[in-house]
């Protein structure tokens, strides 16, 4: 049995960090504009997160690296270097020398600090604006198990960002991806799960079966993925902590898996019969699937909108692979995309706002994202091959896997701002295909 501390929350094996206000403040108006212009970023002071209780130490310094490596990363900010540091913040509640980190150009601080006793940790941080020497919103305090300190981190790091641009955080949240090994001719492929950055990565299946297009559920308790393990591929369901795998939809014919539903109880598929493939709603729970498009062309790729009322997919019902959209009832869809090349993998900004995709053009392939009408089209990325983006849950930032050519070449996993800047590539210790995004976790 599970109960809930006075200190913090544990659900089963994973951590439901508490968050709680311990101080009313006053608001500033230190904000970060994203826009479509060059960003400076903002320069911001993190010293090292004050110990609070004995062993205390190296928890504190690990959580203040992962909250600077998050909010550097965004390319919204600035780490002011230690060694630039004047000041030191040796004593949370003590008052802030403002002086020292105004000399040093910082325009905002966190002070932060990390308690530790009986498998349990407590993260409370506050946020400053240095030049209006006042604080920014309520200084928080983040509670779970110790073993989860990256979480307790990303969560400092996400309500930072959220004060500091206006928007919600992404750096709490999972990637299901497809891990690779191996000489390419005879690549090994695993569906794996890792933190947003690369960390906890981990292996759900064997590699003994191909298997590919994964697709994880909003609160990152699923995983979707098309498995070989029969003659023809199908579509299996899997628990992100391993375990409970299960064939859906189970049908005589090539199944594809696609994306959850907003709900999380259903889930697109498509479905191959003959020379078309068509999608299909399927329930996760009695596996049977309800047909969603009827036409002889191949369907595929299919996306819900955040509210569940609209479905975009690829198809060449034209002629060539283009960008759909339909009613979450079905139906042949509305074309989209009418650029040069041909479109594939569209995606649904978890904000409604934009639909991702891959487009194929001049011999090069892009990640690009539009208007759900098909207007505002935007090329972000360009190389041999790039393929398959999938949303951060704010919408700010895509995430999508490059290959290089030659023998000795690879798929590697990059994300980029939505505006087209800060291109990085996400550590995953080998090579990585086919990311999906999940929601902020609880």
């Amino acid at each position: 049995m599970v109960r809930p501390s006075r200190r913090g929350v544990l659900l089963g094996a994973t951590a439901a960090l508490l968050a709680r206000p311990f101080a009313a403040v006053a608001q500033s108006p230190l904000r970060i504009e994203i826009t479509e212009g060059v960003i400076e970023p903002m320069p911001i002071a993190i010293p090292p997160f004050v110990p609070d209780a004995p062993g205390a130490a190296e928890t504190a310094g690990r959580i203040t690296q992962v909250v600077i490596d998050d909010l550097v990363g965004t390319g919204l900010f600035r780490e002011v270097p230690r060694q630039a540091h004047l000041g030191t913040i040796s004593n949370f509640d003590a008052p802030v020398q403002f002086a020292d980190w105004r000399a040093i150009n910082a325009q905002a601080l966190v002070t932060g600090a990390v308690g530790a006793s009986g498998g349990q940790a407590v993260v409370r941080f506050r946020l400053w604006d240095v030049f209006a020497q006042a604080p920014l919103g309520e200084g928080l305090r983040f509670d779970g198990p110790a073993a989860s300190w990256r979480r307790l981190a990303h969560k400092v790091a996400d309500a930072i960002y959220s004060r500091l641009t206006g928007e919600s955080g992404y750096f709490d949240s999972r990637v299901a991806y497809v891990a690779e090994s191996g000489p390419k001719a005879q690549r090994r492929r695993q569906v794996a799960i890792m933190d947003y950055d690369g960390a906890n990565a981990t292996t759900l299946t064997d590699g003994a079966s191909l298997v590919f297009g994964p697709s994880i559920s909003r609160n990152a308790g699923q995983i979707l993925f098309t498995g070989y393990e029969s003659r023809k591929p199908g579509v299996y369901l899997i628990n992100a902590g391993g375990g409970g795998r299960r064939r859906i939809a189970s049908t005589e014919e090539i199944s594809l898996a696609g994306s959850f539903a907003p709900n999380g109880g259903q889930a697109l598929i498509s479905v191959s019969q003959g020379g078309a493939s068509n999608i299909y709603l399927a329930d996760l729970g009695s596996g049977s699937a309800r047909q969603l498009t009827r036409t002889s062309a191949i369907d595929a790729s299919p996306s819900f909108s955040p509210d569940g009322s609209q479905i975009v997919f690829e198809s060449d019902q034209g002629g060539a692979q283009q960008i759909y959209v339909m009613g979450s009832g079905g139906g042949a869809g509305r074309r989209i995309s009418f650029g040069e090349g041909r479109y594939a993998t569209p995606a649904w900004s978890p904000r409604g706002d934009l639909i991702a995709f891959t487009k194929m053009t001049g011999g090069r392939f892009h990640i690009g994202v539009m208007r759900p009408d098909g207007s505002g089209e935007k090329l972000l990325t360009a190389s041999y091959l790039d393929q398959g983006p999938t949303w951060a849950p704010n919408g700010r930032v895509l995430m999508f896997y490059r290959e290089t050519p030659g023998d000795s070449g690879g798929p590697s996993v990059y994300t980029v701002d939505v505006t087209g800047r800060n291109l990085r590539q996400v550590p995953t210790g080998g090579f990585a295909s086919a990311p999906s995004w999940s929601g902020l976790l609880a």
